[in-house]
């Protein structure tokens, strides 16, 4: 029988860790809380008393030692005496504003995912989204659009070193085109990395302001050009690798196929197709996956994490040939297609 690995270590053989098991979403909530607090900017500084904290954050004051003792529990604080500093994981990670940055996925976290779990029963009955608002809706406010892009960014920071390593043919192309790129983060890594390539950014219309602005930032907009459109409608640029990431798993089976063969035409002869994303396998110890799987039921009307087994029929229906797969970083699997010449 196979071991299914659960938060924490629980055992699911115990009411004790069944009812931990249960309690799990109470870890994520004291983070995700802290997050939207800014609590861990806010240490940045150094160590704070819990009145000096609540006077920062505006917060009433009860429940916030038991709250503080929790992030500590959780690794995410540690205490000296009266005062509470950040962890080194969430020193480097959670403070707004610098580079390794995670906060933005987060935040999208506490918006969005966090009250959508509460219905997966209502999903699970009707196969519908719950998430407050669709994707078109979103992009319409800038507001909501940029909090989407710090998420993207927030996946991209991670992934983009773990994709310019596991991938050994850069050298062998003159452009990339990152599509569904979103403002460009994952597309300016890679030029940096290898400043050969040519850098190119497949997206919607309004995202074109946020990637104007990152590309100003990161100093990368002379190596990175921005193509607006929808990559449902519009006809792709043309590259010599071209990348889709954590975008397929938004459509259904049928529009991932179609996705693909849109790629096929896009990426020049004798170049290649690069798909990353949490990708599915038999093993239900890779929960991680299967949560990001609810996550596309809860979100989209027909998204869904997919196997490898599924890419490779996409690729080949499409024309690619030499299909390989490795694991990218902790949980992505990157898949490489080759088009002939």
């Amino acid at each position: 029988m196979t071991e299914i690995a659960v938060p924490d270590g629980a055992d699911t053989s115990t009411p004790a860790g069944i009812l931990r098991l249960a309690n799990a979403f109470c870890d994520a909530k004291a983070l995700l809380s802290a997050v939207e607090l800014d609590l861990f900017s806010t240490l940045r500084a150094g160590p704070r008393t819990r009145e000096e904290i609540a006077a920062g954050l505006g917060l009433h004051g009860r429940g916030l030692r038991d709250w503080l003792q929790l992030l500590v529990g959780l690794g995410l604080l540690e205490r000296d005496g009266e005062r509470y500093r950040n962890a080194p994981g969430a020193d480097r990670y959670l403070v707004r504003g610098e580079r390794h940055y995670v906060g933005g996925f987060l935040q999208r976290s506490n918006r969005n995912l966090y009250p959508a779990w509460g219905r997966l029963t209502e999903a699970l009955r009707t196969g519908k989204p719950q998430a407050g608002g669709d994707f078109f809706t979103m992009i319409k406010n800038p507001r909501l659009l940029e909090q989407f892009a710090d998420m993207m960014d927030a996946l991209t920071h991670v992934l983009g070193p773990q994709l310019i390593e596991a991938y050994d043919g850069w050298g062998s192309y003159g452009s990339v085109l990152d599509i569904g790129g979103c403002r460009g983060n994952m597309a300016a890594q890679i030029v940096a990395a290898h400043p050969h390539l040519e850098g190119h950014v497949f997206d919607l219309p309004q995202m074109a302001p946020l990637f104007i602005a990152r590309m100003a930032e990161l100093g990368t907009a002379d190596r990175v050009t921005f193509h607006p459109g929808d990559f449902f409608t519009d006809p792709l640029p043309r590259a010599d690798i071209v990348v889709l990431g954590h975008a397929l798993h938004d459509w259904d089976t049928e529009q991932r196929r179609f996705l693909v063969g849109k790629a096929f035409d896009s990426v020049r002869p004798g170049g290649v197709l690069l798909v990353y994303d949490r990708m599915l396998d038999e093993d239900p110890r890779h929960v991680e996956n299967l949560v990001i799987s609810l996550d596309m039921l809860l979100v989209t009307e027909g998204g869904s994490e997919y196997t490898v087994a599924e890419l490779r029929e996409h690729a080949h229906a499409a024309g690619f040939t030499a299909v390989t797969d490795r694991p990218l970083g902790d949980y992505d699997t990157l898949v490489v297609c080759h088009r002939p010449q």
